[in-house]
């Protein structure tokens, strides 16, 4: 065998082992999915859960995970509607740690095949969303205003029923595939 074909060898030897490293990495950073969680209880139902007045407490932090808001939120959740097709109103009414204020107003709709749709006047178009077992995956732009403009970030937004009262929420923020922060929430059901 010459020199040529002994390195054609181990270049095409290396090209597969490269090949079969990229695949195996890329396996493993596949994301976590909504079905992931179907077994686990306690079962979420959106439409109990967040039904009467509910207290969150939640802070931010940015990419690098340094705090950088703390907030407050009281929600008055309600729904109406004809069984398994109900609309859901979740006012909620923010309070940062440096005094601003802020309201959002989610109107959820829950479709035939159990998933949600929800629309708010800071989010662009309709967000989406799934539930099962004990956790809800709900992904959505949400106009954002940053130092006297207004971007938009997408939400890659979590969350976990732990008990009858409390549900924890971990949401990823992003801009063009960057990630930026995160909100980290805690919901207590009065």
């Amino acid at each position: 065998m010459n020199h040529f074909t002994q390195r054609r060898r181990i270049t095409g030897a290396s090209l597969l082992l490269s090949a079969a490293l990229s695949l195996a990495l890329l396996a493993g950073c596949a994301s976590p999915q909504v079905s992931d969680y179907a077994a686990e209880q306690p079962q979420l139902d959106l439409r109990q859960y967040f039904n009467g007045t509910l207290d969150a407490y939640g802070l931010f932090t940015d990419r690098s995970g340094k705090v950088v808001k703390r907030f407050s939120v009281v929600m008055k959740c309600r729904w109406e509607g004809p069984p398994g097709l109900e609309t859901g109103v979740l006012d909620e009414d923010f309070t940062y740690s440096d005094g601003s204020k802020q309201r959002r107003v989610w109107t959820l709709k829950r479709t035939a095949d159990g998933r949600y749709t929800g629309t708010a006047d800071d989010v662009l178009g309709v967000a989406a969303g799934e539930e099962k077992g004990n956790a809800f995956r709900w992904a959505y732009t949400l106009k954002l205003p940053v130092d006297g403009k207004v971007i938009e970030v997408q939400f890659d937004d979590w969350m976990y029923l732990m008990s009858g009262q409390v549900m924890l929420n971990k949401a990823q923020m992003s801009k063009f595939g960057f990630k930026l922060g995160e909100v980290t929430l805690s919901f207590v059901k009065r």
